[in-house]
């Protein structure tokens, strides 16, 4: 053989090697507004989005943010966390959903520290098609105001859980709306959530595998507070604020704590 082709095919599966490198994906990825999705997204290196960093981290792995900035709209398909380690992971969301979860019946997604805006013209702040559990923390999901309009929409596809604490939603045409798809079902748990001033349904549980649990929520200032439709179940443990509202609707059942 040749030196010089030798040397070609040499250079070449170096390439290729760099390449594999390169794009490896990481169980902790980073996002900055002074990132740069070109970048691997390291601490020292940090992506721009959240589409730019979800290509490069493993399933079942984190993304940290680190200031404040547009990180852009994503779909997730795996096991990942969301995590803000510096200030809120702002999502400004024009004409569109904010995050889309479409994940497998054995992952799990954390989202922790997101504000979404929707800025009048979002659709949707949080739809959850699938996944096995959703845990939603610490967020602010705003200004949806476009049809439909939703907060968090869980139109589960199959048997999932979504967990959500701590939130402010408000200023959407409705808040959380819990409408299971055929042969899906759903388990919505809202716990130290303040939902107020929405045009439409604060928390709307529709069908019979639709159960929200409400516990140490305020829910005031709604067209309507509390809505069920078709067999769905809003059970309150009876620590709730649930006043004010043009409607206030009425838990299926009122548990106490243990």
């Amino acid at each position: 053989m040749h030196t010089r082709s030798l040397f070609a095919i040499v250079g070449a599966l170096a390439a290729m090697l760099y390449a594999s490198a390169g794009h490896a994906q990481q169980m902790r990825t980073c996002v900055s507004g002074t990132g740069d999705d070109i970048n691997p997204c390291s601490r020292t290196a940090m992506c721009k989005t959240f589409a730019g960093a979800i290509s490069k981290t493993a399933a079942g792995g984190e993304i940290s943010v680190y200031d404040p900035g547009g990180y852009g709209a994503l779909t997730i398909t795996k096991s990942l966390s969301i995590v803000d380690v510096g200030a809120k992971a702002s999502m400004l969301v024009a004409g569109t959903t904010g995050v889309t979860i479409k994940a497998g019946p054995n992952d799990s997604v954390f989202l922790d520290g997101l504000a979404l805006e929707g800025g009048g013209s979002g659709t949707t702040g949080i739809s959850i098609v699938s996944a096995g559990s959703v845990h939603i923390r610490n967020c602010v999901i705003r200004g949806f105001q476009a049809a439909p309009g939703l907060a968090i929409d869980v139109s589960a596809t199959m048997a999932s859980k979504v967990f959500v604490s701590n939130c402010a939603i408000g200023k959407n045409i409705a808040g959380v709306q819990v409408k299971p798809d055929a042969g899906g079902g759903a388990q919505v748990f809202l716990e130290g959530v303040k939902l107020e001033n929405n045009a439409g349904s604060a928390v709307r549980a529709e069908g019979q595998t639709a159960t929200v649990r409400l516990n140490a929520s305020t829910i005031t200032n709604n067209v309507t507070g509390l809505d069920l439709a078709s067999g769905g179940i809003i059970i309150s443990f009876g620590t709730n604020a649930i006043s004010g509202n043009g409607t206030d609707g009425q838990p299926s059942h009122v548990e106490r704590l243990q």
